[in-house]
């Protein structure tokens, strides 16, 4: 699937919700399905700069594309962090880094969170996309 495939989908989902509450509700529980990282890249190196809880992000080319795996030590955290990797694992470096993830408008996240964690999502998106650049200078 695409990029905007799988955001397509996401605002989809969160439409059937009536309420915020449901929403976060609804991250929580997307950050208990998120793939559990290796303890070996719970490293200082994969930490993210800039959110005010933990997350680690660990990048790796699979047949020229990037799988990510995260984790975070908060709950909804981990939540938006397995939203962004829902859209941006598996797909190819140049795509990544050109995309414009208007779910995150649509589904009208950036409002209802606190300023630290806005600032954590934009600092998610901006590491993800900085993987990605490396990869793609890699791959040449």
């Amino acid at each position: 699937m695409s990029i905007k495939e799988i955001q397509e989908e996401i605002i989809d989902e969160f439409s059937m919700f009536e309420d915020w509450m449901e929403r976060y509700e609804y991250i929580i529980e997307l950050g208990k399905d998120l793939p559990i990282i290796d303890d070996a890249f719970k490293t200082d190196d994969n930490l993210i700069k800039g959110c005010q809880s933990k997350v680690w992000l660990h990048a790796a080319i699979v047949s020229d594309n990037i799988s990510f795996t995260a984790d975070s030590d908060a709950i909804l955290t981990k939540g938006i962090v397995a939203l962004l990797v829902r859209i941006l694992s598996e797909q190819k470096p140049m795509d990544i880094m050109t995309a414009d993830l208007f779910f995150i408008d649509k589904i009208g996240l950036t409002e209802h969170l606190s300023p630290t964690r806005a600032n954590g999502l934009l600092a998610m998106v901006k590491q993800l996309k900085l993987y990605a650049l490396a990869y793609q200078s890699k791959l040449g």
